[in-house]
């Protein structure tokens, strides 16, 4: 192959995603770090997105970025790129390495037998970005749980927006089969104008079953240590809860089911002050149980 993998870019970027990317919520001296795993992993989903690439090719490309990462090669800027940070940063390229088993799984793997299944698929494709922030940032491992729980929530809300596109583009299912099995929906219908009967059933589970990840998670940002970071997680959270609620009285087949600067903008002013009422409200609850 004489190209590059960032030839095969998509020209998404950080600004386009449905969260924020190392906000200026986040210290400056955080984000060249995050900044160049996002990159990393831009360039690794783009990939195994593409379009018209063979699976072999893609597979390749994948395994290039691996190599380039562990210093085994250098054809990848992205993956040599993140190399140095995680030497400058003493941080291992194990979340690196998960991310990119789920991209493999992307390009093998086009259907989920059930919600297990999927979850699975999560530990590797979401909760590994999460937890390379946190390290970032050298909190706790005692956070990954809650941390796990969120990005899980936010990988399906992904798919549920996508589930038409996937199929049609890529033929990449996400919903899980029993589920859309018990609600008398098909594969096939993910192709149509509008979703089923069965298929808007099969969603509302599925939003529902994210609503209770987006439960666990909600203690999260008072978890965290760094002041900045708890806020930009509280933002994310809200953002979330916010398109389950879109989710629910969407058609992600007919409808839009995103968010826009202006929404996006009032819902992260929300976040944080959510975000700072948790961190104030339960230290003082705490202290008012010991007193």
């Amino acid at each position: 192959m004489s190209v590059s993998a960032a030839e095969l870019r998509s020209g998404k970027g950080s600004h386009d995603e449905n969260f924020p990317v190392a906000s200026r919520l986040v210290h400056p001296r955080h984000r060249p770090a995050i900044l160049a795993f996002y990159e990393f992993v831009r360039v690794a989903d783009d990939i195994a997105d593409h379009p018209t690439l063979p699976e072999a090719d893609k597979l390749a490309f994948l395994d290039r970025l691996e190599a380039s990462l562990l210093g085994i090669g250098c054809s990848e800027p992205q993956g040599v790129a993140l190399k140095i940070v995680l030497a400058e940063n003493a941080l291992s390229p194990r979340h690196a390495r998960d991310l990119l088993t789920a991209f493999r799984l992307d390009v093998t793997k086009r259907r989920y037998r059930d919600f297990d299944d999927l979850i699975e698929y999560c530990t590797y494709s979401a909760m590994p970005v999460g937890r390379y922030v946190l390290d970032v940032h050298g909190e706790s491992q005692a956070t990954w749980p809650a941390n796990d729980r969120l990005c899980a929530a936010l990988q399906i809300i992904n798919h549920l927006q996508d589930c038409g596109k996937d199929f049609r583009n890529l033929d990449r299912v996400y919903l899980p089969l029993d589920m859309l099995a018990v609600h008398g929906a098909a594969v096939e219908d993910l192709g149509a104008a509008q979703a089923s009967p069965g298929l808007r059933a099969c969603l509302a589970e599925l939003v529902t079953r994210t609503d209770a990840l987006l439960g666990e998670s909600r203690g999260f940002s008072a978890s965290i240590r760094d002041r900045r970071l708890a806020l930009e997680v509280a933002v994310i959270q809200t953002l979330a809860e916010r398109l389950t609620g879109l989710l629910r009285t969407r058609d992600p087949l007919a409808e839009r089911v995103h968010l826009g600067k202006p929404q996006m903008a009032a819902t992260s002013v929300v976040g944080i002050v959510k975000g700072l009422l948790g961190r104030f409200v339960r230290p003082a609850a705490r202290s008012a149980g010991r007193s």
